[in-house]
């Protein structure tokens, strides 16, 4: 049986470095554990690691801030915000590409994602449910 829902939440503001992406992928893992979802936590860290990975990229801020967030008892929110108003853009990558797969990723894997307009920035969010709840 699912615990409370309201808004419990765990959040972080990382480095804008390469090494915050394994920092919010261990914050992830983190949420999913004290809530005993951790049938998503392989998904969750790979849909974190792929908005992180962009702020890294493109953002020029000095800090990201991650949100995981459980708005249901079987609905988990992944946001990664960072200072960039640049959204990101899926795209179809060749064959030697070595990158540009990671939206296309988290697309197939998340339930459903999308990107906020911040006064300063954006969300780039994520939500997984728990299997046979939909």
């Amino acid at each position: 049986m699912a615990g409370p829902t309201g808004h419990p939440g765990y959040s972080a503001t990382l480095p804008r470095e390469p090494g915050s992406a394994a920092t919010a992928r261990r914050l992830v893992h983190v949420a999913l554990a004290a809530w005993r979802l951790e049938e998503l936590s392989d998904v969750a860290a790979l849909i974190v690691s792929e908005p992180v990975t962009n702020s890294v990229k493109h953002a020029r801020s000095h800090s990201i801030r991650i949100t995981v967030t459980r708005p249901e008892a079987v609905r988990v929110r992944i946001g990664v915000a960072d200072k960039s108003k640049s959204f990101p853009v899926p795209r179809e990558p060749s064959a030697e590409d070595e990158g540009g797969r990671g939206l296309a990723l988290v697309e197939a894997l998340a339930e459903d994602w999308g990107t906020d307009p911040l006064s300063w920035g954006k969300r780039v969010w994520a939500e997984l449910h728990v299997k046979g709840h939909e």
